[in-house]
C-alpha cells in the first residue's frame, strides 16, 4: 500500500532563529479505553481499537483464524507490563506487578473526573537494595503505521480520503508520537502521589532509535501534582545556540515517542508494595520546522522511509509475535480448575477437605 508521508522541508534546524516552542500531548491514559474485541467467556472489551496491532504475523500454519483473531493486543492499560530490574524479581513481585484501568471518581475536582488513568503496583523487595520498574507498553509504539479505523474485532480497516490527507499516523494525538520534535525544552507528567519516596523517570525515544530517560522529581506528596522537568542545556538565546543542517530526505521528519516510566526505589527507603496513577505525559518542544508542505511528495515517488519502516515494523511484529503466540499457548494449557472432584459422594467433602489442610 502506497503511504504519504509529510516529510522535512529544504532545511532541518534543530535550533535556528526560525524555531519556535510548541506544547503537545504525548500520551493521555483516558483515551486507552477497552472498547473493542470481547472476551469470550466474560463479554468484556479487551483492547483500545485505536492502538489495536495484530501480531499473528509470527503464528504457524497450524492455528485456525479464530485462534490467530485472539493474537491482537493494543496500548489497552491493562496490557501494559512492568519490567523489574534484578533486584526486584521474585515470585511475588513478578506475579503481583501489574497495571490496571484506575476509574476517578465523577465527584473528583479534576477535569478527567470519571474517566480511567493508569493504576500501576509493584512490589519492590523489602531488603536494603536499590531496586526500579519499568512500566512500559507492550510493543514498540510504530512511527508510521497509517491512521486507519478499526472494527468492533480489531481488524484494521483501509486509510479513508479524510485520513490520508490529515498527514497523520495512527499514534498520534495523545496515543504515544509526536513529530516534528526539533530539542525538547520540558516534559510534564500528571500523576497521583501517595507519600512515596521513590523516583520518577520519563523514559522516550527519537527517530535515531536512541532512548533517553528525564528524572520528574520524587513521589513524596499527596494528590495529584503536575512533574515537570525543564531542559537544562536549553538555550534561550538564538545568537549563542549551534545551528544544526541535516539532509532532508530520507531521514524522516525528526520524533518522539514515549517508551514507558521508570519507577527507582533506594535501598534505605520503604520496601514492599508502590501504588501510583498516572493521566498524562506532555512535552514543549522547538519545532523543526515552521511548514511540513513539501512540493514534491518525496516518499511517494522514492519509498525509501517506508520500506525502511516496513523492515523495522516486520522484525518488531516477528519479535512481539513470537512473544504473543507463547503466551496464547501458555494460556490454553493453564489449569481451570478450582478444586478437585469429589471421590467420596459428599458435594462438600473435597473443598471442606482442602480448607483444613490450609489450616
Amino acid at each position: 500500500m502506497k503511504r504519504t508521508l509529510t516529510l522535512l522541508a529544504s532545511v532541518l534546524l534543530l535550533a535556528g532563529s526560525l524555531s519556535f516552542a510548541d506544547e503537545a500531548m504525548l500520551i493521555d491514559f483516558t483515551l486507552l479505553d477497552q472498547d473493542c474485541i470481547q472476551d469470550e467467556n466474560t463479554g468484556k472489551n479487551t483492547q483500545n481499537k485505536r492502538t489495536v496491532m495484530d501480531f499473528s504475523v509470527a503464528a504457524g500454519a497450524t492455528f485456525t483464524e479464530d485462534q490467530k483473531n485472539l493474537m491482537k493486543t493494543s496500548l489497552a492499560l491493562p496490557e501494559w507490563e512492568i519490567d523489574l530490574n534484578s533486584s526486584a524479581r521474585n515470585v511475588t513481585s513478578i506475579a503481583e506487578s501489574k497495571v490496571v484501568a484506575a476509574p476517578v471518581k465523577d465527584s473528583a475536582k479534576v477535569p478527567f473526573a470519571g474517566k480511567n488513568v493508569m493504576g500501576v503496583r509493584v512490589i519492590f523487595p523489602t531488603i536494603a537494595a536499590n531496586a526500579n520498574a519499568k512500566i512500559v507498553p507492550p510493543f514498540d509504539i510504530p512511527a508510521y503505521e497509517p491512521l486507519a479505523d478499526a472494527d468492533d474485532n480489531g481488524v484494521r480497516q483501509e486509510p479513508s480520503d479524510e485520513q490520508k490527507a490529515s498527514g497523520k499516523t495512527l499514534f498520534e494525538d495523545g496515543y504515544g508520537l509526536v513529530k516534528n520534535v526539533g530539542t525538547v525544552k520540558s516534559i510534564a507528567v500528571t500523576t497521583m502521589g501517595m507519600n512515596y519516596p521513590h523516583g520518577l523517570y520519563v523514559l522516550l525515544k527519537d527517530n535515531d532509535n536512541i532512548e533517553r530517560r528525564y528524572f520528574m522529581g520524587y513521589l513524596a506528596f499527596d494528590g495529584w501534582k503536575t512533574l515537570v522537568w525543564n531542559n537544562p542545556q536549553y538555550i534561550t538565546e538564538i545568537r549563542q545556540r549551534e545551528i544544526r543542517v541535516y539532509p532532508i530526505y530520507p531521514r524522516g521528519l525528526p520524533f518522539v515517542k514515549f517508551c514507558g516510566f521508570q519507577v527507582t526505589r533506594d535501598a534505605a527507603h520503604i520496601g514492599d508494595n508502590y501504588i501510583g496513577y498516572f493521566k498524562d505525559v506532555k512535552i514543549i518542544y522547538d519545532k523543526a520546522l515552521l511548514t511540513s508542505d513539501r512540493d514534491i511528495a518525496d516518499e511517494d515517488l522514492w519509498g525509501i522511509i517506508t520500506k525502511k519502516e516496513t523492515a523495522r515494523q516486520y522484525a518488531e511484529m516477528q519479535r512481539f509475535g513470537n512473544v504473543q503466540v507463547n503466551r496464547y499457548l501458555e494460556k490454553e494449557k493453564m489449569a481451570t480448575e478450582e478444586s478437585f472432584s469429589d471421590s467420596l459422594g459428599d458435594g462438600a467433602s473435597a473443598q471442606k477437605n482442602q480448607g483444613q489442610a490450609a489450616n
